[in-house]
């Protein structure tokens, strides 16, 4: 089981390591659903953390949908991200009929090599997510999918996470679940589904509040919970 936690800032990122985050998903703008952080944040926050730091690629917030401009913009941002020595990036890219983009993905993987890639929610706008997994599985550089198993919130949509968790087995693809999730519920959740990552934001947040900072006891308290059910599982 691993915890990963959203970071906007560098108090954040410090928060989320001494709390015992095992990853941690770097994007500003986190609002809008999050959106690539800038080179300053990128480069202090990825050399001051001893845990993976995964950064989101999305170069605005109109659609998942990107044109030619976009993706040189993207694939710049790619290349900084590399230099800078993070452990991996965080993108996804769709089709105007909300499927994934295999044209655009391939070209942006062309820059990351050498980066963990984890599809992101982009993932959740898709119909067929079974025959977007099986698309997706084609390309080794994506190690994870991060998903709510569709629009709805991840506690809501448990059937669909564990038939992803299911048709991931031997793909090289781990399901990583977020949206929606509480600590309280987070056991019960995994129990359903078997999820193997889970992903958290807002309910780790003061007042769970996405604009608020990081709570460190809430972190811990998540922390506990996901080492509690790897020791179980274990």
């Amino acid at each position: 089981m691993k915890l990963e936690v959203i970071a906007t800032n560098l108090y954040d990122a410090l928060v989320a390591e001494n709390a015992g985050a095992d990853r941690l998903e770097l994007v500003t703008g986190i609002m809008e659903g999050g959106l690539t952080p800038g080179p300053g944040m990128i480069r202090k926050v990825v050399g001051l953390m001893s845990i993976p730091v995964h950064v989101m690629v999305r170069p605005h917030s109109q659609s998942f949908v990107y044109d030619q401009y976009d993706l040189l913009t993207m694939r710049e941002d790619i290349a900084f991200i590399k230099e800078c020595g993070a452990a991996g990036i965080v993108l996804g890219t769709l089709t105007p009929d909300r499927t994934v983009d295999t044209e655009a993905l391939e070209m942006l993987l062309k820059e990351a090599d050498g980066l963990n890639v984890t599809f992101h929610r982009a993932f959740d706008e898709i119909d067929d997510q079974l025959g977007a997994l099986r698309t997706l599985s084609a390309y080794p550089q994506i190690n994870r999918i991060l998903t709510s198993g569709g629009p709805r919130p991840a506690p809501e949509s448990t059937d669909r996470i564990q038939a992803l968790v299911e048709a991931s087995a031997g793909t090289g693809i781990r399901i990583l679940a977020g949206y929606g999730l509480t600590v309280p519920g987070l056991s019960e959740f995994v129990q359903k589904t078997g999820v193997p990552e889970v992903h958290f934001g807002s309910a780790l947040r003061a007042e769970g509040n996405y604009l608020l900072p990081l709570d460190s006891e809430r972190v811990k308290a998540a922390a506990q919970t996901v080492n509690s059910i790897a020791k179980s599982a274990g």
